[in-house]
């Protein structure tokens, strides 16, 4: 950990948000943010994992407490990996948002193959009392701003960098920049020219200076756009100086 700290501060990057994906996994994410100042995390269950403790809202609403919580999720819907009937996953979506509104932090969503019952569900459950992150936004541009338009950043990983990303590009190119924010998805993701190998934190630098080439914009303008958007955002993380 101290050498991704290292290359961190190196590259620039001054903070990290641990996202949790499991409840068992739950303590390990939160140690990670009790450890280091600059460091934050959510609590959540991704919506890939079947046949594991199932969250109430009560228990993310109590969990979420932490003040190094800073948001519910990860939550979402992936059609992709998973299929047959598939209810459980959105009734754990929409357990997560009302638990969000609750907690009154905000929510970070993955969606994949499955655009329009996320943003149905997010509409039917009121997620724009609370707002959140569309994460490794992989959509199309109408996804994006009907997300905007219920108050989420839309999130770019590494895969903005990949040559053939051309629609992910686009909306890279297309949203205000002050929706915008950047994430390794980390060990995941790799952007070029990392990519295949581990990713980590540091190397959200060249997911940055990829949006600042498509924009035709500085490096520098784009790091300090996406810091102010993420504390915004995630308004019980405290800046670290």
């Amino acid at each position: 950990m101290s050498t991704v700290r290292e290359q961190m501060q190196a590259s620039e990057v001054g903070h990290a948000l641990c996202v949790s994906v499991t409840l068992d996994k739950f303590p390990e994410v939160l140690s990670l943010a009790e450890q280091f100042e600059n460091f934050y995390a959510s609590v959540g269950v991704h919506p890939d994992y079947e046949d594991i403790e199932e969250p109430s809202v009560e228990t993310l609403v109590r969990l979420a407490q932490h003040p190094k919580i800073v948001a519910i999720g990860e939550t979402g819907l992936d059609y992709f990996r998973l299929t047959g009937d598939l209810e459980w996953q959105r009734e754990r979506f929409r357990t997560h948002i009302r638990a969000a509104v609750l907690a009154d932090k905000p929510l970070i969503i993955h969606t994949r193959s499955a655009a329009e019952d996320t943003l149905r569900i997010m509409q039917e459950e009121g997620a724009d009392r609370i707002g959140g992150v569309m994460h490794c936004f992989t959509e199309n541009l109408e996804v994006a701003l009907a997300a905007i338009e219920m108050g989420f950043y839309i999130s770019f990983s590494g895969i903005v960098t990949f040559k053939n990303a051309t629609q992910i590009k686009e909306v890279a190119q297309a949203i205000p920049l002050n929706k915008i924010l950047v994430e390794t998805d980390s060990p995941y993701l790799a952007p070029v020219p990392f990519r295949g190998k581990t990713n980590q934190p540091a190397y959200v630098k060249y997911v940055a200076q990829e949006i600042a080439n498509l924009r035709g914009i500085s490096l520098e303008e784009v790091m300090h756009a996406t810091t102010q958007n993420f504390f915004s955002l995630f308004k019980h993380a405290v800046p670290v100086q």
